[in-house]
């Protein structure tokens, strides 16, 4: 069991039962992962969900990761501001530092200069290597 923190296009990636990357949601939601949340990724992800598919599965998917037992909600009280490129993205660094996150889930090519950086150390994983772990 580890605990992650998903940036969102990876949630967008992982949520659909018709993706190849859907293991690794439901490893959340059965325990063999724990999700990391702040409310600043909450609201990033209810606002992508309901612009990327609609209100209705954005509110339904809020409620499972909010109502989730596996779900560790997270209060970051420091700000690293590592991710230069796109500051957007800190909140997922952040939560990750607080939260004591295994790994930050993503994609997103910005995230690469936390390789760089030995203090807070935040290891990023991508989507095939995460799944990969799950199964």
């Amino acid at each position: 069991m580890a605990r992650l923190v998903l940036d969102t296009n990876s949630l967008l990636q992982c949520i659909s039962r018709r993706s190849a990357f859907h293991e690794i949601w439901l490893s959340l939601l059965d325990g063999r992962n724990l999700l990391c949340v702040s409310n600043e990724i909450l609201a990033e992800y209810e606002e992508i969900l309901e612009r990327e598919t609609s209100h209705a599965f954005a509110l339904l998917a809020m409620n499972v990761i909010i109502n989730n037992p596996y779900t560790i909600f997270v209060t970051p009280y420091y700000r690293f501001n590592l991710i230069k490129a796109d500051p957007d993205d800190n909140k997922f660094v952040d939560c990750a530092v607080a939260g004591n996150a295994r790994f930050v889930v993503t994609e997103d090519s910005h995230y690469k200069i936390l390789r760089e950086i030995d203090f807070p150390k935040v290891d990023i994983i991508s989507l095939d290597d995460m799944l990969q772990m799950v199964r």
